[in-house]
């Protein structure tokens, strides 16, 4: 499934345990031996007894992620057409997210509260997140915004010019993300309006990133240059983000499934 070309595997591992190491994970997820895929989602059995289903999240690199706006609506979505309703709530390491189908093919989720300490994101040290002063060529004074996983937020004159291949790299693995980083390049069209491109930590450019697009538009509105609503243009297609007045961010897009298939067991390693 995809949500505006930001893709996923997603493997539902409700009735029968999926016992995944990382090599598994990084081999389905290898777009030329593999399925390929942005992340890598496992659909598990809820641990809350209110929520639908748990989301365990990958990055194509093995490693588990806290937060993907993006799978949380096409995992919902599959959830709502089994259970024939249009709410449901999907349960991720980093809580639980409320999703509603709005009609017109679009899903609502509601991200959880944008977090802003120094200590949420989290940082090496004590810093101020709105300005978080580290660099990288163009990429200059990010904000900084926890939403379910960490994000470095750039403001850019041109997000197109970004050479985000070289840049993004150097800020994911700064000293300062002792946990590493998502890098948003974002350029502010209108107040309404901004432009992203996204470097994701594990995994690179995507086309899409929903809680990136979410911490772009705390970021923009926290200094002051954006609403606590716009429209998020990205590589894939557009996101509506909402930065409500109880701190919780609520993000609007659509889903698409590409295909149904059976993943071939020698993917999945010896044992």
């Amino acid at each position: 499934m995809h949500g505006l070309g930001n893709d996923f595997v997603i493997l539902d591992g409700r009735d029968n345990e999926l016992s995944l190491s990382r090599d598994v994970v990084r081999a389905i997820s290898d777009r030329r031996r593999g399925v390929g895929c942005d992340q890598f989602i496992v659909m598990e059995p809820a641990h809350n007894a209110i929520a639908d289903v748990f989301m365990r999240i990958y990055n194509p690199d093995g490693s588990e992620s806290g937060a993907c706006g993006n799978a949380t609506r096409c995992v919902a979505s599959l959830v709502m057409r089994e259970k024939a309703t249009s709410h449901v709530i999907v349960e991720t390491i980093s809580g639980l997210l409320d999703c509603e189908n709005v009609g017109g093919g679009l899903y609502s989720v509601d991200m959880g509260p944008a977090r802003l300490d120094w200590r949420d994101l989290p940082l090496a040290e004590a810093r101020d997140t709105e300005h978080l002063n580290i660099e990288a060529g163009p990429l200059k004074n990010p904000v900084g915004v926890n939403m379910g996983n960490p994000h470095a937020v750039f403001m850019v004159d041109n997000a197109d010019a970004i050479d985000l291949n070289v840049f993004g790299p150097m800020v994911e693995h700064d000293k300062l993300f002792p946990e590493r980083t998502n890098v948003e390049a974002v350029q502010v069209l209108t107040p309404e309006r901004i432009r992203m491109r996204v470097w994701e930590r594990g995994a690179g450019i995507t086309q899409a990133c929903g809680s990136g697009a979410c911490a772009a538009l705390v970021a923009t509105a926290r200094r002051g240059l954006t609403g606590r609503k716009a429209d998020v243009v990205l590589d894939g297609g557009v996101l509506n983000i909402e930065w409500m007045p109880d701190n919780n961010v609520l993000m609007t897009g659509p889903v698409a499934t590409s295909f149904v298939g059976t993943i071939d067991p020698s993917l999945l390693g010896d044992d």
